[in-house]
């Protein structure tokens, strides 16, 4: 199972996705992928097994991904204050993956039927939901 977990910015969502997920199923192989360097870092030091930076390894790994991770975002073209370039938002929009994203309504979004929670419920629903496709498989 390859999981894909993208972010950007900072990397502050990404990063407790990771160790979150690295917590409750340590086995799990989770490969972070920022939009640029400093969002990478955060991830890798969440304990993400492989790690890379910019729109090819976005455009790579989202084709070879079961499960991506990520704000909402990252499928909207120019999203994340200008990280998500058009190619990205396409190629994790087209991705076979299941997907799993994140309601953020910043940067210009708002998602209707979403209410504002804490970052830390949408990780809580994001583990479950990983739980869930793992028990299937």
């Amino acid at each position: 199972m390859k999981i894909i977990v993208i972010d950007g910015q900072g990397g502050k969502m990404g990063k407790a996705v990771i160790e979150q997920l690295k917590k409750q199923r340590p086995e799990l192989e989770i490969i972070a992928v920022g939009t640029n360097s400093i969002a990478t870092s955060a991830m890798i030091k969440a304990g993400a097994d492989a790690a890379a930076t910019g729109e090819n390894p976005v455009l790579v790994n989202s084709r070879e991904a079961d499960i991506i991770i990520g704000p909402i975002g990252i499928v909207m073209a120019n999203s994340l204050l200008g990280e998500i370039t058009p190619a990205m938002a396409v190629a994790i929009g087209s991705s076979p993956a299941y997907k799993i994203l994140i309601p953020v309504n910043r940067c210009r979004h708002f998602i209707v039927g979403c209410t504002e929670q804490p970052l830390s419920f949408y990780i809580k629903e994001v583990i479950e939901k990983v739980d869930e496709l793992l028990s299937v498989s």
